[in-house]
Parts: C-alpha cells; sequence; structure tokens
C-alpha cells in the first residue's frame, strides 16, 4: 500500500525569509523551520511578518514535531507564535534550541514552555516507520543542520540555509560524505536553499572576510568603530571579536537581542575570546569613559535587525549612542532586495552626522547562501528525483530553475511553488493536489494578525494623503445642528493657507448633516457619517486632486432628553444657611478647658468674660485697650467641637 507523502510550503517561496513547510507522511505532519521576515517599505508600522498557521491549528492532533535547521529568525523567529497555538514537541542542535529559548521565553503565551529535544548531526529520531535524520550544513551560525524526512517511499531532503566553504571552521563545515550517503538511498525530493542562485560568482570564503574586517579596523586609527550585525550571525560576531582584539580596542554591546545571543554563544562555547571577557568587553553605560580610537560598538536592533536601528543612531533618536564626527560605521550584513533602498537612505543619513561608511556587500560577495555552482553540487551529490527550489522571491526560484536544468533536470521534476501548494507524491510521481489558502499574519507591537490589508491601506493612505477630520453637533430631537463643523487636517492642507477650502468643506458638511437629520424615522448614524465621508471625498478630490482619509465626528447634543432639576437643598441655601448655622450653633456645648497650676483666678476671669461675650460675635475692646492695639489684626474666633468619647459627657470648667 502507497503511503501518502505531500509537501506544503507556508512561507519560503516567492519571498525572501519566513522559511516553514510541512511534510505529511501518512497522517503525521512534520513541521520544517517556522521563521519569520522583516517588513519591506510598504508594509508601514509593521515589525515582522510570519507565516499563517491556520491550517497547522486545525490539524493539530497530527503534529508530529517542529525541526529547526538554525538559530536564525527567518528559522526560528515564528516558533513562539506557533507554539502559542499548539504544543508540539521541538527538535534542533543545541545552539538552535538555547536561541529558541530566548524567543520562546520573550512571548507570554508560549512562555514556560520546555518540551526541547537537542540533535546533532548523526541523530536519527523515529516516528513509527518515518525516522527523521539531520546533516551538518555551512552557514553563518554554529550548528546548522539539514534535514532528511525518510519514508517507505523514500527520503524527502531539506537543507535549510547552507553554502560550500572548504575553508569553514568547525561547526560550520558541510559533511559532504553524508550528503552523497543521503543521495545512495534515493531521494524523491530535496527542498533547496536557492537564494545565491541568481547572483553571478562565488562567494568570498569566511576567512578571507576575516581578514577584510581586520583591514578596516586597522585602516581607521583615531575614531569609534560601529559595527551592524545581524544578532544571531555569530561567525561575523566572531571575526569582529577578533579584530577588536588585534587593534587594541574595546567593544560595547548595545542592544538585548545581541547579548543576549552573545551570552548564550558564550556559554555553549560557541564564541571564543582571545583575551578575558572582564577586559575585552566594556557595558554600554561606562561608554562614555573610552576614548574614541579604543572604541568598538557592537549593534542591532530589534528582533536582531540592524538597519533601522542604526537609522535611529544617526537621527539622534537613540538614548546611548549618537553618530557623531570620525565614527566609521561598518555595516557587516547583506540587504535583501527589498530593503537595498532602506539602506541607502540609511547610509546618506549617517554621512550627513559625519561618518564614513563601509559596507561589506560593496567591496566583497559575502552570502550564508548556496551560489548557483553550490547548488548544483548539491544536485549531483544527492541525485534526487524532484527539485523544489526554496529561498527567495520568483525571479530567485527561476534562476534555480535554470540551474537544475543544466545539470539535467526538465519542466516536470522541477517545481517552483507558491505558499499554500499542495504538492503530491503517488508513488511513481509528483503532481500538484490542490492548494488552501495561506496567506502572511503581521505583527504590530503586541498585536498579532489584527493588522489586515485594510489597515496596511488606511496606513498608506495616511503617509500619501493625510486625514481629513469634520466633527459637528446635532440635536436630533429639534432635528438641527447646536454648532458650526469644525475641521482640521494633519498631512493633507495646511490650514491657514486654505482657509476658502476649510470654509467650502465645512459649509458642504453643515448641508450633508441636516439633510440627513430631517427624517429621524429612518435616522442611522452609520448612513450620516457615510454621507458626510463621500460628500467631503468627491469635493476635495475635485480641488486638490488627493484622496485623505475622511474622519466624520458627529456627537449629540441633550442625549439624555432634559438637564437634572438642582435640589432644594442646594438652589435655596440662600435661605437655609443661617437657621441651619443657629441650630449647630445652639447644639454647641462649652469645651471645657484644663487647670492651670495657680491660675485659678485668671481662669474663672476668663470664663467670665466669655459668658458675657455678646451672642451676635460683635467685636468688643478690652478695658484698657489702647489705640495702638485696637490697629492691630483682628481675629476671629476659633470654634471647636467638645472631645467627647462615647458614652461619657463633656467636663465643665467650672
Amino acid at each position: 500500500m502507497t503511503t501518502t507523502l505531500s509537501i506544503m510550503p507556508f512561507g519560503g517561496v516567492r519571498e525572501n525569509g519566513k522559511n516553514m513547510y510541512a511534510v505529511t507522511v501518512g497522517e503525521d505532519i512534520f513541521i520544517l523551520d517556522a521563521g519569520l521576515k522583516y517588513p519591506e517599505s510598504d508594509l508601514l508600522g509593521v515589525d515582522v511578518v510570519i507565516p499563517d498557521f491556520a491550517y497547522l491549528v486545525e490539524n493539530a492532533d497530527k503534529i508530529a514535531g517542529v525541526f529547526l535547521t538554525h538559530g536564525h529568525a527567518d528559522a526560528i523567529g515564528a516558533l513562539p507564535y506557533l507554539l502559542s497555538e499548539v504544543k508540539v514537541p521541538v527538535f534542533g542542535s543545541e545552539l538552535t534550541i538555547e536561541l529558541a529559548k530566548l524567543a520562546v521565553e520573550a512571548e507570554p503565551e508560549a512562555k514556560g514552555f520546555d518540551d526541547y529535544h537537542v540533535v546533532r548531526g548523526n541523530s536519527e529520531v523515529s516516528f513509527g516507520d518515518v525516522t527523521v535524520s539531520f546533516f551538518e550544513t555551512t552557514h553563518t551560525i554554529p550548528e546548522s543542520l539539514g534535514i532528511v524526512i525518510e519514508t517507505p517511499e523514500g527520503q524527502i531532503v531539506y537543507t535549510g540555509d547552507f553554502k560550500i566553504d572548504t575553508t569553514a571552521l568547525p561547526y560550520y563545515r558541510t559533511d559532504l560524505a553524508r550528503l552523497a550517503q543521503i543521495g545512495a538511498k534515493g531521494v524523491i525530493a530535496v527542498l533547496a536553499d536557492a537564494a545565491g542562485t541568481a547572483s553571478y560568482g562565488l562567494s568570498a570564503h569566511e576567512s578571507e572576510l576575516a581578514e577584510y574586517v581586520l583591514d578596516s579596523f586597522r585602516a581607521h586609527k583615531d575614531g569609534r568603530i560601529i559595527v551592524a550585525a545581524v544578532a544571531s550571525n555569530i561567525q561575523r560576531i566572531q571575526q569582529v571579536i577578533d579584530a577588536a582584539y588585534k587593534v587594541g580596542r574595546k567593544i560595547v554591546i548595545s542592544g538585548n537581542d545581541l547579548e543576549k545571543v552573545v551570552r548564550t554563544a558564550l556559554r555553549l562555547k560557541k564564541l571564543h575570546l582571545p583575551m578575558p571577557e572582564n577586559e575585552l568587553f566594556v557595558s554600554l553605560k561606562n561608554l562614555s569613559k573610552l576614548a574614541p580610537e579604543e572604541t568598538v560598538i557592537l549593534e542591532t536592533g530589534k528582533m536582531g535587525e540592524p538597519i533601522r536601528h542604526l537609522q535611529r543612531m544617526a537621527q539622534g533618536d537613540d538614548r546611548n549612542i549618537q553618530i557623531q564626527e570620525g565614527d566609521l560605521v561598518f555595516i557587516t550584513t547583506t540587504p535583501s532586495t527589498a530593503m537595498e533602498g532602506y539602506v541607502a537612505r540609511t547610509r546618506d543619513m549617517l554621512f550627513r552626522a559625519g561618518a564614513s561608511v563601509k559596507q561589506i556587500s560593496t567591496d566583497k560577495k559575502s552570502s550564508g547562501h548556496a551560489s548557483k555552482e553550490d547548488f548544483q553540487l548539491l544536485l549531483n551529490l544527492l541525485k534526487p528525483q524532484h527539485v523544489i527550489p526554496i529561498q527567495g522571491e520568483y525571479r530567485v526560484l527561476n534562476a534555480a530553475y535554470h540551474a537544475a536544468e543544466q545539470v539535467g533536470y526538465d519542466d516536470d521534476h522541477v517545481w517552483l511553488l507558491a505558499k499554500g501548494d499542495n504538492l503530491r507524491w503517488d508513488g511513481e510521481q509528483m503532481f500538484l493536489g490542490g492548494s488552501i489558502q495561506v496567506g502572511s499574519t503581521m505583527i504590530d507591537g503586541s498585536g498579532v494578525g489584527d493588522i489586515g490589508s485594510i489597515v496596511l491601506n488606511d496606513r498608506r493612505i495616511l503617509s500619501e494623503d493625510g486625514v481629513f477630520i469634520a466633527v459637528v453637533t446635532i440635536d436630533r430631537k429639534k432635528k438641527k445642528i447646536v454648532a458650526t463643523p469644525k475641521i482640521d487636517s494633519r498631512g493633507f492642507v495646511y490650514v491657514k493657507t486654505s482657509r476658502d477650502l476649510i470654509r467650502e468643506a465645512g459649509e458642504l458638511v453643515e448641508k450633508t448633516v441636516a439633510e440627513g437629520i430631517k427624517n429621524t424615522k429612518e435616522f442611522d448614524w452609520g448612513n450620516l457619517k457615510n454621507s458626510v465621508r463621500d460628500a467631503l471625498g468627491k469635493f476635495l478630490f475635485e480641488q486638490t486632486r488627493r484622496k485623505p482619509v475622511i474622519l466624520p465626528v458627529i456627537m449629540e447634543a441633550n442625549q439624555n432628553g432634559r438637564r437634572r432639576k438642582r435640589s432644594a437643598s442646594k438652589t435655596n441655601n440662600k435661605s437655609t444657611d443661617k437657621p441651619v448655622a443657629a441650630q449647630k450653633q445652639a447644639a454647641r456645648k462649652p469645651k471645657p478647658k484644663k487647670k492651670v497650676p495657680g491660675a485659678q483666678g485668671q481662669g474663672n476671669g476668663a470664663q467670665q468674660k466669655k459668658q458675657q461675650a455678646p451672642a451676635n460675635n460683635q467685636q468688643v475692646k478690652p478695658a484698657g485697650a489702647t489705640e495702638e492695639g485696637a490697629k492691630k489684626k483682628k481675629r476671629r474666633p476659633r470654634r471647636r467641637k467638645p472631645k467627647a468619647t462615647q458614652g461619657e459627657q463633656p467636663v465643665s470648667a467650672e
């Protein structure tokens, strides 16, 4: 009996990053990576984008596990959000699992998850008649692994991010012998990293890039060096550490994500320090104590992405670090095509701030992904029946298709899939067995999935044409407008120079609202606002050829129908205040006074004077008082309530 076998991408095809693929064998679903991608320029305000998990949540009971290839955000970034929905085992190398834990613990809904399993290049995990094994690959982070799913029908291979570098250090080497062994068993299909196949020429070896970093440090002798790096690019961080040590500089780490990654890599001994840690690293709060010529600032931003944080530093928005004259900003990451314009603007801002800028990708061909030659070598080693290029936009996947053609594959054996495609195997051939709707989930702040196309469209319009606000107050019962409409705008027109436009818009709003409240039986707030929005939209487009976001705000006066009458005690307090005061005065009892030894006569005299005081509170001059004494400030008599405990009567002063 033929085992049902299918492959479905949830991301990572026809886009950069967001790797996630589901391989279904019988009733079991094996998830390969769970990554995110950083937003492109048209996704205004969005922090990151992750795959849509709806199908996986519906079939949560069938998921055998999540298998991670490496610790970059494009492979593990969506894991916290997936584990918030489904609780399934997670498999990966030691460093990958530790970095995944950092990401998961930062997500409240997934915090406390602990079903992790550490694997190595020679590990095998059995799931009934399916065995999952691994092989070591070369990437810019240690302990990267490829994944093999061995089924009764044959093997499915997923390379993850890889390249072939014969000079790679331990923890970074591709196991070519293992690839040949996998190929000898028979491979049905390979999901192969094709991100570098559209570029010409071979990537520089990492040993060559290490020399380039060192030469760049040596050439800048006077000012600070600010290195922008992806937080999880352990190999590049190692090269920066080595170069800083050789030129006698100290390293300051900027960014919580970067500091966590460095601490984790040091603990697992995947980063090696040439000198004691306390002598090489300086805390950010002590940055001002370092001379510029002995400072290296290693920076990254939110979720490990360095360019956006670099722009904030250039604008002076970072409270700890501002770009200053004489700085060298060394960008060691290779931006995707979608980010090239953003990086160019950032470079311009850095130059304006007085820094010099160096970017590794402009001087060297630096990539952690397979070149065309690496891609073709992989196919020759594995000899798969079918090739599925992944990791890249359609033009990149198309370049991989032509690279596969050159080593003997035809149209029927190379598949350029889209998200949600269900590629099935019937035991003899592969075919598309339909597809499901798989979108992207956008994360903005703490909101997951609450940003859709409508919100993004509103943000785009706001960024281009601004907002136009009309506020009007009505009395629905009297069917009239209580106050003249108030008009305001932001990002649309300058109000002070567009008085005629604002006045005409106000008149139009008044007319539209007046017509809308004539018939109260069919009155509807939504219809009234829509009529204002439509009328203003047509008018403003005719006048300005712009389409701002229009916000009509309609308020109702006298919503309760009548005002509350004041209570009688408040309205008539002029007539009642004096009698009440008199009653209180009559109810008062004399306050007891303490007897002072040797002064009884004085006390009795004082009591007599007090008893003789007029009841109408008229001021009486004491006997013998001079005119000078009479001019002194008059004091109002203090009234004190007698202090008495419960059940006791005040004691008389006599």
